[in-house]
């Protein structure tokens, strides 16, 4: 094997979730650029243009390395006609589908009293749902070429409790695991791997746009010295730890690789264990 080859020459990965909530390397954005780096051909899909603007950017200016390129979708995985769009726009951009990255996720405080019905089932849909939405409208295509991987995005939460109350989060990113397992036995006959990453408390964009405000009252400094506690190694993963596992696993690297997972969390989840 050539060792300075690009992993991804000639393979067209789908990512979703590829935009960002603001500045910096969030998972879906690391992920397409990283894929980008290494010759693959991408369409970024995210609910919101405007968020894809720095992910195609970035990818562009990565294009020269080894011929990969990126294009983008806005896609609503929540919705099935919304995906097939997408699916369909991706096929006639580059010719076919050869790696799956279902990134899309996102937590809401709270245990079943203080859920609300409509939070939970919310939450259900935009984790949980998205993912068997998404394999349900590629699938066809990986099996019809008989190749294909599946790449999921978990979280720790779904492996052990992670510092606050997030049941519908840690529930379905349990799923979300679980699925990967069951679907990658189903589909192995078929030269199909289904793998799951499973971050930990990374430094995202979403720690100071989002959690910060909900957990420290907006001090984005005490929530990062609060994850920080957590994690044995001393420094904070961000979302290129990530991209380097999803790439990995979608690699012909991780050719003899299936049902199973990859914990980027910095030691965490052992000392949690």
């Amino acid at each position: 094997m050539n060792a300075l080859a690009p992993r991804m020459q000639g393979k067209v990965v789908l990512v979703t979730g590829a935009g960002s909530v603001g500045p910096g390397w969030g998972n879906g954005r690391a992920i397409a650029v990283r894929m980008v780096q290494e010759g693959a051909q991408v369409m970024a899909l995210d609910l919101q243009a405007s968020r894809l603007e720095e992910t195609l950017r970035l990818g562009q200016a990565a294009r020269s390395l080894h011929q990969g390129d990126i294009d983008s979708a806005t896609c609503n995985v929540t919705q099935s006609d919304s995906i097939a769009a997408a699916v369909q726009a991706t096929l006639q951009r580059f010719g076919r589908i050869d790696v799956l990255v279902n990134n899309v996720g996102g937590s809401a405080a709270g245990g079943p009293v203080e859920m609300s019905e409509e939070v939970w089932r919310t939450q259900i849909d935009h984790n949980l749902t998205s993912v068997f939405l998404m394999c349900k409208h590629v699938l066809p295509h990986l099996i019809a070429q008989g190749s294909g991987c599946i790449v999921n995005i978990s979280s720790t939460s779904g492996m052990r409790w992670t510092g606050s109350a997030q049941v519908a989060y840690a529930a379905t990113k349990a799923a979300v695991i679980q699925m990967g397992k069951v679907m990658a036995i189903q589909y192995a006959k078929q030269g199909i791997r289904v793998n799951t990453v499973v971050p930990g408390q990374l430094h995202t964009p979403m720690v100071e746009v989002r959690l910060a405000k909900q957990r420290t009252g907006g001090d984005v400094q005490a929530l990062l010295e609060q994850r920080q506690s957590r994690i044995p190694l001393p420094f904070m993963g961000d979302g290129q730890d990530t991209a380097n596992a999803v790439l990995f696993l979608a690699s012909e690297e991780a050719r003899f690789i299936t049902g199973t997972e990859i914990v980027v969390d910095g030691g965490m989840t052992v000392r949690c264990g």
